[in-house]
Formats: C-alpha cells, structure tokens, sequence
C-alpha cells in the first residue's frame, strides 16, 4: 500500500510530467518515452543499492567507480571471449560481493567510517580500472554480437525495455526483503539506533555488512547493463558522479540520511522524478552542465524536508 509521502512524489512526478509535455510535446513521443524508461531501469538498479547502505546510516560514494572498474572487466573477458558471457556475470557478480563484502567489514568490525571507506573506494577502483585498460576505451570488437546477452540486457519485452524490467524485478524482490523479511527488520532497526538494535540482541555488524554485500552486487548488475548499453567504456569517465544520482534518487524517495528510514518504492519513484527532470533540462535546451546543479539541489531539499519532518515528528511527539 502506497504511504503518503509516496503518494505525494508520485503527484509531483504526474505533474513535472504533465508541466514538461505541455513546454515540449515531444516528451510524449514514443522514443523519448523508451528511452526514458530504459535510463529509469539503468539507474533505478544501482539507486536501489544505494539505498539499503543509506537506510543502515551509511553511504556509498564509491558506486560510479565500481561500475567502471567491473564494467571494463566484463566487456574484455566477454568481447576478447575470455570467458563466456554467462560466466563473466557470474565472476563480476562475485567481484562486486567481494567489494561488498570489504567495505561492510572495514567499517562494521575496524570501526572505519562509511565515507572514508567509500572515498577511498571511489579513488581506489577508478585507478584499478584505468590501470587494467592503461587508460585505453575498452570496447566490443566491431561486428560482435552476443544475441542471448544483447536481449537480456537491451532487448525487450512487450514493449518495455529489459533493463526496465530488471529493475522492476530488483525492486519487487528488495521490496519484500526490505519490508517483509526479518533481515529489513534489523536494518531498519540498525539504522534508526545501532546502540539499541545491538542491546536487543541484533548482530549489528552481520547486518551492515550484508547491507554493504548487496549493494555492491546490485551495482555489480547494473555495471553489466551498463556496459551492454554503452558497449565501450572509457575507464577515466565510466560512472563519474553515479553515486550523486543514486543518493539522489534514494533522498527523493524518502530514505533518511541520519538511516532508518526509506521504502523501495520511494526509490522507483524519486529515480522516475531525478529523469524526468533530467528529460526536462535536455528538452528545454537548458544547459547540460547545469545537471549537477540539479542533482546538488534536489539532495539538499531532500535533506532540508527530511529535518523539517523530523522536528514535526518531535514536536508532535512531545505535545502528547
């Protein structure tokens, strides 16, 4: 059941819709529409990722960089026929639990904190990736062609592109964890107050792990969509600045940067709204430069209605 902040955003989007095809009409055209729904599938995979690590009090600024770095591997090993394409997803996918499983280690049992963890990430796989091609375009030969992989990835069903589809499949099986499962408890729980989740018998640290663990192995996914989308990639600029898209979009959705708080579906939805306004920037010919504004300031009113809610929420706490 839609809440209603979810409801609000969902209202906002129908109206930044509505607002944009009434400036330009070719907003409604049949290409812009798919293409628009395959960004919202591209980016709503990793979004959703970075969502479990905000929701556990956490962040992960290293995502752009880790799409680069298991975007590269995947398309040597798969377009230099290496391996074949199913067992690259399964090494990339491993990669990314790895990465994960790092991450969630260093800061849950070291002690380290999530953004000097990430940060160092972010430089870390950005080197690892321009070393690994020698800062060459790491690309399919010209004529390659994977059919099953191709379909799977850019292809699409009824209509809807696959990537789409994807990350419709991700939320629904998120969504369940998220909200239905003893795991979304615990992280809930965690991130709202880590001292008291601990003290009620909760392995606080198998938690944040794990949160970490599967947001690397969903970027991992979303790496290898990305890669089938652009089929070559450029390791000095693959995924620069993701990770602001995907705190972007979990902020619009309602995820709480203080951790504790947020739905999957909020996700979907502030992903929807983040290229809905990304459509409207290109088709108004507004400067693509000024996207980063955008995104610094869609963060910073997140930040600002999630502090204003939160001294509503204790105001109307303390007058009961």
């Amino acid at each position: 059941m839609i809440d209603r902040k979810n409801l609000g955003l969902l209202i906002l989007i129908l109206v930044v819709s509505a607002a944009v095809a009434i400036l330009n009409p070719r907003f409604l055209s049949p290409v812009n529409l798919s293409n628009t729904a395959n960004l919202i599938g591209l980016f709503g995979i990793f979004a959703i990722a970075q969502a479990f690590v905000i929701i556990s009090g956490g962040i992960e600024l290293s995502s752009g960089s880790v799409i680069a770095l298991l975007g590269v591997i995947f398309v040597d090993l798969v377009g230099n026929n290496v391996l074949s394409p199913a067992t690259a997803t399964l090494l990339v996918l491993a990669l990314g639990a790895l990465i994960g499983v790092l991450h969630g280690v260093l800061i849950a049992r070291v002690g380290l904190q999530p953004f000097v963890v990430t940060l160092c990430g972010l430089l870390i796989y950005r080197g690892v990736a321009r070393y690994y091609t020698e800062d060459a375009t790491a690309g399919f030969a010209f004529g390659a062609s994977f059919p099953t992989l191709e379909w799977l990835t850019t292809g699409r069903i009824l209509g809807l592109p696959n990537s789409l589809v994807a990350m419709l499949v991700i939320a629904g099986v998120t969504g369940v964890l998220l909200h239905r499962s003893v795991f979304g408890r615990v992280l809930l729980a965690t991130g709202r107050n880590p001292d008291g989740a601990r003290y009620s018998g909760v392995n606080t640290q198998a938690v944040l792990i794990t949160a970490y663990t599967l947001c690397a192995v969903l970027t991992a996914i979303a790496a290898i969509y990305l890669a089938m989308y652009t089929r070559s990639i450029s390791p000095a600029s693959h995924g620069n600045f993701y990770e602001l898209y995907a705190i972007a979009a979990a902020v619009l959705g309602g995820c709480s940067l203080r951790g504790g708080e947020g739905s999957i579906l909020g996700v979907v939805l502030g992903t929807v709204l983040l290229q809905v306004l990304q459509n409207l920037v290109n088709l108004l010919g507004i400067p693509s430069s000024l996207n980063f504004a955008v995104m610094g300031s869609v963060i910073i009113l997140g930040v600002l209605a999630d502090n204003w809610l939160l001294q509503r929420r204790a105001a109307r706490t303390a007058t009961v």
